[in-house]
């Protein structure tokens, strides 16, 4: 917890760009019937029933200190999938920095081993040095900001039946730019100071 923290603490270097990274799932549901659409007086209606029509995966990756958020919709999530995030990532985002500063959850797929899984062993070493990867602890993900932006997604875009692949990039890619556009740069106030006073539970107890 202390490391991510002293990581938001950081200034911001354009060498060394600060990211954030997360995923989520959305099972897209079918409409079996027509909306009724809103009305003067009357809210929109949709019924009950719904079609099953599979599972998806969204990558998230923001920068927070420059107000930039992009988001991939792919078929899974899998150490491939996360592998091509991370050279879409090094190579395409930010192809000229010195290193990344990743933050992102302990999953076991986001590690440098699965780009070694991906890539022949020369690509993977250079991918791995162009990262800073700093995990959040386990049962502590509220300290990575990209799950933040994925809680104001979730609430925002996805709080409702989507039925295809189609309509949820443009739903996200929307989101994305009114994201961008009014949501601003991200500013960190909870410190190592403040963890150390209010989660003092959780931390050893040492006799003087």
């Amino acid at each position: 917890m202390e490391d991510v923290l002293e990581v938001y603490q950081r200034p911001y270097d354009p060498r060394r760009p600060l990211v954030c990274m997360d995923e989520i799932a959305k099972q897209l549901l079918r409409e079996v019937r027509t909306p009724l659409p809103l009305a003067a007086g009357r809210p929109g209606r949709e019924d009950y029933e719904y079609e099953h029509a599979g599972v998806v995966n969204t990558f998230l990756f923001c920068e927070p200190l420059q107000a930039r958020r992009w988001l991939h919709v792919t078929a899974r999530r899998t150490k491939r999938d996360w592998a091509a995030q991370i050279k879409d990532l090094v190579d395409v985002r930010y192809p000229a920095v010195e290193r990344i500063v990743l933050v992102l959850d302990n999953l076991n797929t986001h590690t440098p081993a699965a780009l070694y899984e991906a890539f022949p062993p020369e690509e993977a070493k250079r991918l791995t040095d162009k990262l800073e990867i700093h995990h959040t602890p386990k049962h502590g993900s509220w300290l990575n900001i990209a799950e933040i932006e994925l809680s104001v997604l979730s609430r925002q875009c996805l709080d409702r039946r989507v039925p295809d692949v189609a309509t949820l990039q443009d739903e996200v890619a929307a989101w994305q730019r009114q994201r961008d556009t009014h949501g601003g740069r991200v500013v960190w106030h909870f410190t190592t100071a403040d963890a150390r006073v209010k989660l003092k539970r959780l931390y050893p107890s040492f006799q003087e």
